[in-house]
C-alpha cells in the first residue's frame, strides 16, 4: 500500500491535471488545492507506513498502524471524488464509463486492505504493562 501511494502521491504533483478534472465543483477553493492536499496526504500517509516497526505513537500502537488508519479516512475522503468522476465520464465514449465505475467497487477494497492493516499493526504492537515493577 506505501508503494501505491508514495506513486499516486507523486503523481498529484506531476500530472496534476487529471486529478483536477475529478474534484466535484462542490468543494471551494481550486481543484489543485485539493489535488496537492490529497497527493500530501498519500506521501505522508506512506512515510507512515513505511516507518520502522519499532516507532510508538499513542497508547503503544505503532506509526504504521496510524498510518493504516489515515489511509482508510483518505480513501474514505476522496471516494466522492470517485463517485463524480463515474457520474462525469458516464456520457464518454466507451471504455471510459466502464473505467470510472469499475474504480467505485475497487475503492472498497482499498477499504478492506487499510483495515486489514491496521488490525495486523495493531495485533503487532507490544504489550504495554499499566504498572510499573517496583
Amino acid at each position: 500500500m506505501a508503494v501505491m501511494l508514495l506513486v499516486t502521491g507523486a503523481l498529484h504533483f506531476l500530472t496534476p491535471g487529471g486529478f483536477d478534472k475529478i474534484v466535484p465543483p462542490i468543494l471551494p477553493l481550486e481543484p489543485r488545492f485539493w489535488t496537492y492536499l490529497s497527493g500530501v496526504a498519500e506521501l505522508l500517509i506512506a512515510l507512515m507506513l513505511l516507518a520502522p516497526l519499532d516507532r510508538f505513537l499513542l497508547r503503544g500502537h505503532s506509526l504504521r498502524f496510524y498510518g493504516a488508519i489515515a489511509a482508510l479516512l483518505l480513501f474514505i475522503a476522496v471516494f466522492p471524488a470517485n463517485i463524480y468522476m463515474a457520474v462525469d465520464w458516464s456520457s464518454r465514449p466507451m471504455p471510459a464509463p466502464l473505467f470510472a465505475y469499475a474504480r467505485l467497487p475497487l475503492q472498497f477494497g482499498l477499504f478492506y486492505w487499510a483495515i486489514a492493516l491496521a488490525r495486523a499493526f495493531r495485533q503487532s504492537a507490544p504489550q504495554v504493562s499499566r504498572f510499573k515493577a517496583v
